[in-house]
């Protein structure tokens, strides 16, 4: 009996289902020949309505354009001092990373961090037209040689063609800056105290040809 009765349940909840399907289509089905008879009895009308749901959708975006872009420059203007960045996980720092690339114009930006991201973080497309792949490092400690060698062998096999950005919270030591130096790939570099005036607008990425950027250097 418990079988039979479960089975009749499923049918009853099968044709309860095709039943609203039904009553969607001819709903949907009803409302359009509606709207085509409206179309075609009162043309002036239809035209007005037109332009009216165009100009709402268009400023309810363009108000949802400003809003989203008013939440990101607060969000930078909060998280720009680097106290605020060492307090940061690693998920933090790279939101943070690329919230600044979108302020500044980066487009197509997308964050790649966790298992399976390649060595890279954030993949975006600078204002120049450059195809970035920017790996973020979250550290207190020095970034060495090997960190930079890992990068650049994810740039020669997953992503060519893109141009490396390493941006720190801490900064490299001479071999690793040596490392990136002599590299055939372009690596832009950005250590601590350039990441501080990134974040706050006084420095731009690749607002000129993209090279590697100088900086502090720690012996190990």
């Amino acid at each position: 009996m418990a079988r039979g009765s479960r089975r009749g349940n499923r049918r009853r909840k099968s044709s309860g289902i095709d039943d609203l399907r039904v009553m969607g289509l001819a709903g949907a089905i009803v409302a359009i020949v509606f709207v085509v008879y409206f179309i075609t009895e009162y043309p002036g009308w239809a035209i007005g309505i037109t332009i009216v749901l165009i100009a709402a959708l268009s400023g309810g975006l363009f108000l949802r354009h400003r809003v989203i872009q008013a939440r990101r420059l607060q969000f930078l203007a909060a998280n720009a001092a680097l106290e605020k960045v060492d307090l940061m996980t690693g998920p933090q720092f790279e939101q943070l990373v690329a919230e600044r690339m979108i302020a500044q114009g980066f487009r197509r930006v997308r964050i790649r961090g966790g298992s399976g991201d390649g060595g890279v973080d954030i993949t975006a497309v600078a204002p120049d037209g450059t195809r970035c792949a920017v790996q973020c490092k979250r550290y207190n400690k020095s970034v060495g040689a090997p960190a930079v060698r890992n990068f650049l062998g994810a740039l020669a096999n997953a992503f060519t063609g893109h141009t490396g950005v390493l941006i720190t919270s801490g900064r490299l030591t001479r071999p690793a800056r040596q490392e990136a130096t002599d590299a055939r790939q372009t690596l832009v570099l950005v250590e601590r105290d350039l990441l501080a005036d990134w974040l706050t607008g006084r420095f731009a990425l690749f607002a000129k040809p993209a090279r590697l950027v100088e900086g502090d250097e720690l012996a190990t």
